[in-house]
């Protein structure tokens, strides 16, 4: 109950041609059609246009953008590339044979059927000029978008969207974030995970790209292998049991030792159950949960016997396995 129309448009009839949509629509359906582990995850739909004869035309674009959300599914996403068009009364998807511009696929139409989907998540993603002006009215400065849409668009409505070596920056940073740059701690990539990658990776002085959501909670898009085993991540707060806890080290937590270490007198021998939790501790520190205190490393934390502490991260993860959430 998760699908997706994945639109790119290269060759145009009666306007200049594109050159990397195509290959970006392939990217993007790749990323979509299975997770990371291989399991099944959107089921797409795909349509491109290479070259003459090979077109997307209007009709068909504009009855299966329909199509999409229609239906109760999970998930209806509609990711498009290639040509945008806009002028005083809106913005336009241009399909294949558009001549004009506004003889395209008006964004108004398709937010009309985004808010009246009864698919629980409607996010649209377009990688095309001026797409930033979609779910703006014309007609006032305000955001029109029903419970469930989330628009994320690769400019502003006043701007182009670039291509780089046949590629969409836009899309080349989206298919980065969908192979796991964008996940979390468990191997979520969401569409607020996804702008984050994407706006910080874009700086303030190029293209800006434009997110609108009104949801309750981010669903997932895709699933990545998470970079800690959710048991492991269970027990941060078995280890720090409360807020502001400090979990004291020892020498007996660190396996690795020099030999002038061995001969001293004051020798603490490693501890095997000490060091499988500093292993997991470790972990933490590699993702910013765990940062040792008064310690450049762990490793000098555990042999001075010091302490290591949650970082605000941390923090959040301890409250979300505390509150029974993962």
């Amino acid at each position: 109950m998760r699908k997706a129309l994945v639109v790119g448009v290269n060759h145009y009839d009666h306007i200049g041609s594109l050159h990397g949509c195509v290959r970006d629509a392939y990217g993007v359906e790749s990323m979509l059609n299975r997770d990371s582990d291989g399991s099944v995850n959107f089921s797409v739909k795909l349509m491109t246009s290479r070259a003459s004869g090979d077109d997307v035309p209007r009709d068909e674009l504009r009855a299966a953008i329909q199509e999409l959300f229609e239906g109760d599914s999970e998930v209806a996403l509609l990711y498009f590339a290639g040509h945008g068009y806009i002028e005083a009364a809106g913005g336009y998807l241009c399909p294949s044979d558009t001549k004009s511009g506004d003889d395209g696929i008006s964004l108004s139409d398709v937010m009309v059927w985004a808010n009246q989907s009864a698919a629980k998540n409607k996010i649209i993603i377009l990688d095309s000029c001026h797409s930033g002006a979609a779910g703006k009215n014309a007609m006032t400065p305000m955001t029109e978008l029903a419970d469930g849409v989330t628009i994320l668009t690769a400019s502003t409505a006043e701007q182009y969207a670039d291509e780089v070596n046949g590629e969409g920056v836009f899309t080349t940073l989206l298919i980065d974030a969908l192979s796991g740059s964008a996940a979390n701690l468990v191997g979520d990539v969401t569409p607020g995970s996804i702008y984050a990658h994407i706006d910080q990776s874009l700086g303030p002085w190029g293209q800006r790209p434009v997110f609108k959501t009104n949801v309750k909670r981010f669903v997932s898009l895709r699933k990545v292998e998470p970079p800690l085993e959710l048991s492991d991540l269970r027990r941060i707060a078995e280890f720090f049991p409360v807020p502001g806890h400090e979990y004291q080290l020892d020498p007996s937590y660190e396996p690795r030792r020099t030999s002038e270490e061995v001969a001293s007198t004051d020798y603490i021998a490693p501890d095997p159950g000490h060091n499988a939790i500093f292993a997991i501790l470790q972990k933490y520190n590699r993702v910013n949960l765990v940062v040792p205190v008064d310690a450049p490393h762990m490793w000098d934390a555990a042999v001075e016997s010091k302490t290591c502490k949650l970082t605000a991260l941390g923090e959040h993860y301890r409250r979300l396995v505390a509150g029974d959430m993962i």
